[in-house]
């Protein structure tokens, strides 16, 4: 049942305890286990690949089956139903158009006295891309993630993602990825995909950054790799948070709601409401909805333990409520939902009317889905060709611009005891300082 409260105090309470719904007592064992995965594939290589893909997955893998053939990557055009092709390639070309204006620019500017300064912006030589399994065939992840590597312009796109039965990887997935412009394609998933990225084996290449959402032991498996590669986020379960006032359709809010809870057992479905009756409303057409949804236990269990609908007095604190919280998806079903955008500070994704349902965003819309979770977009941001891209800074002083700063160098060198540093620069412009030759 979808809990509702009008209390403010005990809704601060309840959204804290969803926030930090992935903290539990299990973590440290978790992480240990990790551990030894990533030791074990540091080590072994595909050996423990294979290992771990049996002992996981079920699936008893030879080394040349680690990689997807090119006959498999054909054969997958063939299973796709034409529709289904047509879907992915309008959502392919959406995100890539998105993505294409966010390319970031090196620049220089200059000076006086012939200084120059600026930015040079290229892509990470090999980006690894992790698709998760499990409960769905996620085609949209594989855009997301494969679109931005492209755009960016990374020369080396690797993708790695868990077997299905009889050793077979969805063909959607196969398509959606080639789509995408990624060709290697690894069947293999969880913290041993991630450790493969991260150190390389006799098959699957080391990269430089790694992105893509998984369970716990991969995230884990992120976290703990973390240096030796970057990483794009340590992602948790997904949430959506829905402000909503009178003008809101209780069915399209209940609908919004399901829709984020069926992603997961720990998915959290959150509804802020100015409207009492709204309210009463959205909590009866939940419970309508789950009555033989397909996903019925796993989107019931979501709800019960990570749902809840907070009636508030105001959109002020509908609005403060939701930026403590800083969802990942934002729904603002309000009349104006433009004016109430200005007070929103903390969310990964806002989505604004009644036409506009996270799902339009999560598949086809262009912005990137892969969000920020557990209160992270505070301080964090959807994945982008940033996380592809690195910079360097770009100095150069002629020798009238260096004696300029010469004995400012020379100060703040001293101050800090770093003589060979006032050094450099008093060797180059000709001072009469001892130590000159």
């Amino acid at each position: 049942m979808l809990r509702i409260t009008s209390q403010v105090s005990e809704a601060r309470t309840e959204l804290r305890r969803i926030c930090d719904r992935t903290n539990d007592e299990q973590i440290l064992h978790k992480e240990a286990t990790v551990r030894e995965v990533l030791q074990s594939v540091q080590r072994q290589g595909d050996s423990a690949l294979i290992h771990y893909t049996k002992e996981f997955d079920q699936q008893a893998l030879k080394p040349d089956e680690l990689r997807i053939s090119g006959s498999e990557l054909d054969a997958a055009y063939q299973q796709v139903p034409k529709e289904l092709l047509d879907a992915i390639r309008l959502a392919r070309q959406n995100i890539e158009t998105f993505h294409r204006q966010r390319v970031p620019k090196s620049w220089v500017q200059f000076g006086d006295d012939d200084t120059v300064l600026g930015k040079r912006y290229t892509p990470v030589d090999r980006a690894g891309l992790y698709i998760p399994g499990g409960r769905a065939s996620y085609v949209s992840t594989v855009l997301m993630n494969a679109i931005p590597a492209k755009v960016a312009g990374v020369p080396r796109r690797v993708m790695v993602t868990p077997p299905g039965e009889g050793k077979v990887v969805n063909p959607a997935i196969l398509v959606a990825a080639q789509e995408s412009g990624i060709t290697e394609i690894y069947r293999v998933g969880g913290a041993q995909a991630i450790a493969a990225l991260a150190y390389g084996t006799e098959t699957v290449p080391k990269v430089d950054v790694v992105t893509g959402p998984g369970n716990i032991y991969v995230t884990l498996a992120k976290k703990l790799v973390y240096g030796t590669v970057g990483i794009d986020s340590l992602a948790g379960p997904s949430e959506v948070l829905i402000i909503a006032d009178q003008s809101a359709n209780p069915i399209y809010v209940a609908t919004d709601l399901l829709a984020q809870a069926e992603h997961d057992p720990m998915a959290s479905a959150i509804l802020i409401t100015t409207d009492a009756t709204l309210g009463q409303q959205v909590v009866a057409e939940v419970q309508r909805q789950l009555i033989n949804h397909p996903r019925q236990m796993l989107t019931e269990k979501a709800i019960a333990h990570y749902g809840l609908v907070v009636v508030v007095d105001s959109l002020e604190t509908a609005v403060a409520l939701s930026n403590e919280f800083a969802p990942e998806h934002l729904e603002l079903e309000v009349e104006e939902p433009w004016s109430l955008l200005e007070q929103i500070r903390h969310a990964g994704a806002i989505f604004l009317g009644s036409s506009t349902p996270e799902a339009v965003g999560d598949y086809l819309a262009g912005p990137n889905h892969t969000l920020p979770t557990s209160g992270a977009a505070r301080y964090a941001s959807a994945l982008g060709v940033e996380v592809f891209m690195k910079h360097s800074s770009l100095i150069q002083y002629s020798p009238t611009a260096l004696r300029k700063v010469a004995e400012s160098i020379n100060l703040l060198a001293t101050c800090e005891g770093l003589p060979s540093h006032a050094e450099s620069v008093k060797r180059r412009v000709g001072t009469d300082e001892p130590g000159e030759p």
